[in-house]
């Protein structure tokens, strides 16, 4: 008997941080710093400098690459804040995370042009993470073409205050993709050349769109960019196990671990060492089957 069971090769996909070509190859996890009082699972746990050290030095030790710091909750029905406010907060955590871990690689979670300048500016962030895909701020793309630094698309329907009445697809993934294909193509034009797609699981999506994009994941290789996957604690976890947040933490890794084998580049967590735990195991698994699986008996 002959089995030709191949596992995919990892997409060769790199992305430039400070000037240093970043191997995707072997997923990188993302670690969450919310410093807002309001996200759905850890809102108002990070707003002292102290409470944000610890965060980052935890992330950092379990293996955490990036630190990915939110200062504007994109929770379902979540209230707007003004920019003036999303600055302070910004502002205040970058000083002190940079003042301490200087070398960490920070990505931050905004929408607003202006913030995003500031902060790549004045404190080196290194990612911008727009939930908007650009929707938002005219200007967006425009500035991510001056600071040539990686630009996180994601998709969204709606926005947070209206996203879950009732969204709709003709077809999700394909939607999804379409909308992909537009806001690449801009980019580029803008001249912005690094780009990182989350198909945004929970942003406009009811439960079953978000297991259909992650049961087709793949195929968003076609657009030949490396995937940014966000599951962690989600209301697709927790509403199918009827368990509350705190306690999704088990499928949260189950659910990344899918995501690993479908093509996940980065993953964006609230709990890193798990997920690092994830990357290691689906990588060994993927090396060991890399060749052919050979039978020992007549073919």
């Amino acid at each position: 008997m002959k089995r030709d069971n191949y596992w995919p090769m990892p997409s060769l996909y790199t992305i430039n941080l400070r000037g240093e070509l970043v191997d995707l190859s072997h997923p990188l996890v993302m670690g969450i710093l919310n410093i807002t009082p309001d996200s759905f699972f850890d809102g108002g746990r990070y707003e002292t400098e102290q409470a944000i050290l610890d965060r980052c030095g935890k992330i950092i030790s379990e293996g955490g690459k990036i630190i990915d710091v939110g200062a504007y909750s994109s929770r379902p029905g979540a209230d707007d804040v003004p920019p003036e406010e999303e600055w302070r907060r910004v502002k205040s955590a970058l000083e002190v995370i940079r003042k301490e871990f200087p070398d960490v690689w920070l990505s931050l979670d905004t929408f607003r042009s202006d913030i995003a300048r500031k902060a790549v500016e004045e404190f080196g962030v290194d990612i911008i993470n727009d939930i908007y895909g650009g929707n938002a701020d005219e200007n967006m793309f425009r500035t991510m073409g001056e600071l040539k630094v990686p630009y996180i698309l994601m998709h969204m329907q709606g926005t947070p205050k209206t996203m879950q009445y009732a969204p709709q697809y003709d077809d999700v993934v394909a939607d999804i993709s379409m909308f992909f294909s537009d806001k690449v193509n801009k980019l580029h034009s803008f001249g912005v050349n690094d780009i990182i797609l989350d198909p945004g699981f929970g942003f406009g999506k009811t439960v079953e769109h978000n297991y259909e994009i992650l049961s087709r994941l793949k195929e968003f290789g076609l657009h030949d960019m490396p995937l940014c996957i966000g599951l962690s604690r989600k209301s697709m976890i927790y509403k199918v196990l009827d368990v509350l947040p705190g306690q999704s933490l088990n499928g949260t890794t189950v659910l990344n671990t899918i995501a690993l084998l479908n093509g996940a580049n980065i993953l964006r967590v609230h709990d890193v060492k798990e997920a690092v735990e994830s990357v290691k195991l689906v990588s060994k698994l993927k090396a060991g089957s890399s060749t052919p699986i050979k039978s020992g008996g007549s073919e």
